[in-house]
């Protein structure tokens, strides 16, 4: 896409529904992926057969026993996802949200930044999700171009010893994953459940 077609504007107050949709759209497409890779695990697939033995001598039904813990493990993955990048944020320090633009006024992504929790973490990106007829033709790209020079600008303003932005991704959102390795990012740790990682940062020195 050429630069002159795709803007990067702050988010108006009538344009929430549609990214509220479209923040949901990301999230589904990566909940089931994750739910899966969560359920998988070795200390996942014990805790739900332990809870699946219990259910047997409370519930008359073998599959419902078999079953319920699953659901609602499942249940619980997607909720909370959908809870972390479904729902948008309160304007942070770095401003926004942010919404990319096509020239004809074309909404087909969204950006929000935050300061991280310490001196020097830099700047993180708290939501990004591009529209899925967009996905192919570099908005992602453009999006990270433009948290990168605000993470640039807000290091310079505060003082940070260096200008610095993160990215956190779910474990099994590889195409983003690949896009910001693409980029020159670097997975650097992230958090999990019982020993298995669920979300990865990424990290880049700006």
């Amino acid at each position: 896409m050429a630069p002159n077609h795709l803007s990067v504007r702050e988010m108006r107050e009538d344009e929430k529904p549609l990214l509220l949709e479209m923040l949901k759209a990301g999230v589904k497409d990566t909940e089931n992926r994750v739910a899966l890779h969560v359920l998988t695990r070795p200390p996942a697939l014990l805790l739900l057969a332990a809870a699946s033995s219990g259910l047997r001598f409370v519930l008359a039904s073998f599959a419902l026993a078999l079953l319920l813990p699953v659901f609602l493990a499942v249940a619980a993955v997607k909720l909370g996802l959908r809870a972390r990048w479904g729902s948008l944020p309160p304007p942070g320090g770095l401003g926004g949200p942010w919404v990319a633009v096509r020239g004809s006024g074309d909404v087909c992504g969204v950006l929000a930044l935050a300061p991280g929790a310490n001196v020097g973490d830099g700047a993180r990106v708290t939501r990004l999700s591009v529209s899925r007829w967009h996905r192919r033709r570099g908005v992602g790209r453009r999006l990270l171009a433009f948290a990168e020079s605000r993470a640039r600008a807000w290091a310079g303003s505060m003082g940070e010893p260096r200008a610095r932005l993160v990215v956190p991704v779910a474990v099994a959102a590889w195409g983003v994953a690949g896009l910001l390795e693409a980029c020159g990012y670097q997975a650097e740790g992230g958090w999990g459940c019982m020993g298995y990682m669920l979300v990865k940062e990424f990290s880049k020195d700006l």
